[in-house]
């Protein structure tokens, strides 16, 4: 079983379909971060924007401006997290790959794996702090430099298809799949790059709906994992 970890959340996980930030939800989340922080957990969170702008899907603006946007959300998602866990008596800091000191501190890997030696809970805004590149890669990246023991990944889906399983209800569900096949198969439902960089840091990979929070860290077999298997 893993002790760090580093936990990727859609924005979705702080919204309804009425609120772009709905209190329910952003407690809810709060709630069962906290609890695993109580278990003994290091939790490094990585946080979307969707919820308020996801900006490869701002067509109308220039794509590097939206994703300028993005990572702003991210920021208003983090803090708007970070709070909530204060309130739940959950220590937290947010770190920024964009410097802005005057709502968090920036970030550097060393500080972060004090802060989560320290049991804190490191939540990181402003994704890798790069326009075109995910919050998927950039929790991927994070990953790779809190030396962490697994990277999980909460989606709105709840595991790996060969397929949309909206559109193709004969889509294949995968329980364990290996880093190329991912690739080599283009299979959409995360960041190729992401997948990439773990495949080369040896970081396993465990995709599961965000429903499946507290599950997955039970250790039971839920949505999809992938490694170095054959």
């Amino acid at each position: 079983m893993f002790k760090r970890v580093l936990l990727k959340i859609s924005g979705e996980a702080l919204s309804s379909e009425t609120s772009v930030l709905c209190s329910n939800k952003i407690k809810a989340t709060a709630t069962t971060l906290a609890s695993l922080q109580a278990r003994g957990f290091e939790l490094g969170i990585v946080v979307g924007g969707g919820n308020i702008l996801r900006g490869r899907n701002a067509s109308n603006m220039e794509r590097n401006r939206a994703d300028h946007i993005g990572m702003l959300a991210t920021v208003i998602n983090s803090l708007t997290l970070q709070d909530t866990l204060e309130q739940l008596g959950a220590p937290c800091v947010v770190l920024s790959a964009v410097d802005m000191p005057r709502f968090c501190d920036s970030y550097t890997s060393r500080h972060a794996k004090l802060c989560l030696a320290e049991g804190k809970i490191v939540v990181f805004a402003c994704g890798s702090g790069c326009p075109y590149f995910s919050t998927d890669t950039a929790a991927a990246l994070r990953a790779a430099e809190i030396d962490a023991e697994v990277l999980l990944l909460a989606k709105n889906v709840d595991a790996i298809y060969s397929d949309d399983p909206k559109r193709n209800p004969n889509a294949k569900r995968y329980d364990h799949i290996n880093y190329q096949k991912i690739i080599q198969d283009n299979l959409n439902a995360l960041d190729i790059t992401a997948v990439t960089l773990c495949s080369e840091q040896d970081i396993p990979i465990h995709v599961f709906a965000l429903s499946e929070i507290l599950p997955v860290f039970s250790g039971e077999h839920v949505g999809t994992r992938i490694d170095a298997c054959s």
